[in-house]
């Protein structure tokens, strides 16, 4: 049973992916790859001088596969149920139990708002500062949460945040991911 179930693989999930995958929790990504980064020239992400947007999401899954994450392009996740112990996600080729899930389906929130995850008055998802729904264990990132503010940057920081917090209820106590060089 995967740890984390990540429900679309655009910048908020693959990030969400990155950190939980490279934190040793069992993760799996649904990607039906079709982002909006498809369509993008991106020239301000940091980091980053300019970069089309299908290499970047190509570079952004390879480095989220380097940490064993199970990436699972062009299958399309059709339904989330909470079970006793999570979350049961559906696909066309069959069914993922997991104990978190992370919604990354761009403004498309037709899934979490079938898991009972409440809405804003302006029909986004509403979360917390740490991206989580009103449904225990569920989080929400990207374009579902914010209004107009499409920004891959954003999204993956969202991710990011999102990850961090599974980690945390994960160790009961917060987490950071912050690496440093060997000394030598």
């Amino acid at each position: 049973m995967p740890d984390v179930a990540i429900v679309g693989g655009g910048p908020a999930g693959l990030s969400a992916g990155l950190f939980t995958a490279k934190n040793d929790l069992d993760t799996v990504v649904f990607d039906t790859d079709e982002t909006w980064m498809h369509k993008a020239h991106v020239y301000n992400y940091l980091g980053i001088d300019e970069i089309l947007g299908s290499e970047f999401m190509e570079r952004a899954r390879e480095q989220v596969e380097s940490f064993d994450a199970d990436l699972r392009v062009g299958e399309a996740v059709t339904d989330v149920e909470e079970d006793g112990d999570g979350f049961t996600v559906t696909t066309e080729d069959g069914e993922y139990d997991a104990a978190y899930v992370v919604f990354a389906t761009g403004t498309d929130t037709e899934l979490p708002e079938q898991l009972g995850c409440e809405t804003t008055d302006d029909g986004l998802v509403d979360v917390d500062l740490n991206m989580r729904t009103s449904v225990e264990n569920a989080f929400a990132v990207g374009s579902m949460i914010r209004d107009q503010k499409w920004e891959a940057v954003i999204s993956a920081g969202d991710g990011g945040a999102a990850a961090l917090q599974i980690m945390s209820e994960e160790a009961g106590e917060p987490v950071h991911d912050f690496d440093v060089p060997d000394e030598e």
